[in-house]
């Protein structure tokens, strides 16, 4: 059996003590994923405020790069976007974002068919608008 404990390079580097994933049998369980990049760390359509604040973000950017991770994560642990089969969705404005997110994630998961939970958070880890939560299989 593989190493069931996954970290891959093409993914944010995680904020904790925690691995991008971890497989238990034939499920994978991904930790937190949001939309920061690999390379540098930034978000993309983040504008902060000099102290810090966000002054601008962009839904539809952040979910894009979000699954972008979220696949990354998937296939560094041997499996793929079509083995998804729970997602969490953590959003930070739901009245303004979910019909954005809504739209963007139809477009990434229609032929999935993943069951889906989708909550609004007060904020999170850092300053992003989205974050999912998966479990896949890996066949």
């Amino acid at each position: 059996m593989s190493d069931p404990i996954i970290h891959t390079s093409q993914a944010a580097k995680p904020l904790g003590a925690y691995p991008h994933a971890r497989r238990v049998g034939n499920l994978l369980f991904l930790s937190g994923i949001g939309p920061r990049s690999a390379s540098d760390n930034s978000i993309p359509g983040l504008i902060l405020n000099d102290d810090g604040t966000i002054r601008q973000y962009d839904i539809e950017a952040e979910c894009r790069a979000t699954f972008a991770n979220v696949k990354a994560v998937l296939e560094a642990s041997g499996s793929s976007w079509d083995n998804i089969v729970d997602v969490t969705v953590f959003l930070t404005n739901m009245k303004t974002d979910f019909p954005i997110y809504n739209r963007v994630y139809a477009e990434y998961f229609s032929s999935v068919q993943a069951c889906r939970t989708t909550v609004e958070v007060k904020s999170l880890p850092t300053p992003i608008a989205v974050e999912l939560k998966v479990i896949a299989i890996i066949p």
